[in-house]
């Protein structure tokens, strides 16, 4: 068997920093455990189009559909917030996303007891949560026709955007979810707004033929989404996976994303259709923006990075004892109570590096 292939685009800001602390990750694989993987490197976002004018290069796009998983560090800054739109970094990110026709992402929402009173809810309702959140990536409010900004003809403007599913935009990310849910608590809830918005109705209508006709041992429910938002602060740990659209996932996983405290510990996933070997088209990505403002200085946190290589070692390459490794690691250097600074809150800790707490990590996983 080939070795499993992975293309890194450490990108802007604190990005080639945490990534290089995944970089550590994978080489403890190559030594302790005979796990090599064929690693490529390239640039997208603001780098490469210092570099070559453009956010991403048609020859970095072409690695990106032949590797078996992409993992990207962050895009963006400051400094390029007078780029027209069609080059600004973060167009980089949506070319992959768009060509890779990455429809499901999955955003897990894990709150680690060394950090259950980090959050801004109680401990009792945060401790122990383990949540993930699978959202339509490339269709609903985001991509629909018609939509622009137009005069109204009485001396005003209108702006418009098309909410807009098809049956099997609806079925597939559906899928996902309890396929998912399959490994997990077996529980899936729906949210839409079928009490206001026909797309609603066809999205909960389509979710429930998926059940009836696929799916009948996973448990579905389903709920609005604003009812979801209320009940993810209210109770989260009631949900196992969420399944939502574009609009509502984008919302509701930034809401979840703070039950845990900090976005420096929150990994994510984006996943397509499965290749001809099986592993699904894929790109892992921490939720954490490019922090330009602490970029170079040693303080980022690498966890939510290191995470993302975790959830590719699951779903990209079937090793879900070595994701486990690296997870149990993660909290086990948590539980000895090292912080990065974004972790620190008012105990008046010292924080540890960027490159220390890769380190730490790889201490934890054993072996040389």
């Amino acid at each position: 068997m080939p070795n499993p292939s992975l293309l890194i685009l450490p990108g802007d800001g604190i990005g080639p920093e945490v990534m290089a602390e995944v970089r550590k990750v994978i080489d403890w694989f190559g030594t302790n455990k005979n796990l090599s993987f064929d690693v490529t490197e390239d640039l997208v976002g603001g780098c490469a189009y210092d570099k070559h004018g453009t956010p991403l290069t048609d020859e970095t796009m072409a690695l990106a559909q032949k590797v078996d998983a992409v993992l990207l560090g962050a895009v963006g800054g400051p400094k390029y917030d007078d780029l027209d739109f069609s080059v600004k970094p973060e167009r980089g990110l949506l070319r992959l996303r768009k060509e890779m026709d990455l429809f499901a992402n999955l955003r897990p929402a894990q709150c680690f007891d060394a950090l259950s009173d980090f959050s801004s809810l109680k401990q009792e309702v945060v401790a122990g949560l383990d949540i993930m959140i699978i959202r339509e990536l490339t269709s609903g409010i985001y991509f629909g026709e018609p939509r622009g900004i137009m005069d109204d003809n009485e001396g005003g403007r209108v702006g418009v955007n098309t909410q807009r599913y098809t049956t099997n935009e609806i079925r597939r990310v559906a899928r996902s979810a309890f396929e998912l849910a399959r490994k997990r608590g077996n529980k899936v809830c729906s949210m839409e707004k079928a009490n206001v918005m026909e797309s609603g109705i066809l999205w909960r209508e389509e979710v429930q033929w998926v059940h009836d006709n696929e799916y009948q041992d996973v448990e579905l429910s389903h709920m609005y989404a604003d009812a979801g938002a209320m009940q993810l602060v209210r109770w989260p740990k009631q949900f196992d996976v969420i399944v939502t659209d574009n609009l509502f996932g984008d919302l509701l996983s930034d809401a979840a994303a703070m039950l845990t405290g900090s976005l420096g510990m929150l990994p994510s996933a984006s996943l397509g259709a499965p290749q001809e070997n099986g592993r699904p088209k894929a790109l892992y990505e921490p939720v954490h923006g490019s922090a330009p403002d602490i970029a170079g200085q040693g303080k980022a946190n690498p966890i939510a990075c290191i995470l993302s290589f975790a959830m590719a070692l699951r779903y990209s390459f079937d090793m879900g004892e070595h994701a486990d490794l690296v997870e149990g690691a993660v909290e086990a250097v948590l539980a000895q109570g090292l912080r990065t600074a974004d972790l620190l809150g008012d105990e008046g800790k010292q924080p540890v590096s960027t490159s220390d707490m890769g380190d730490a990590i790889v201490a934890a996983m054993g072996g040389n």
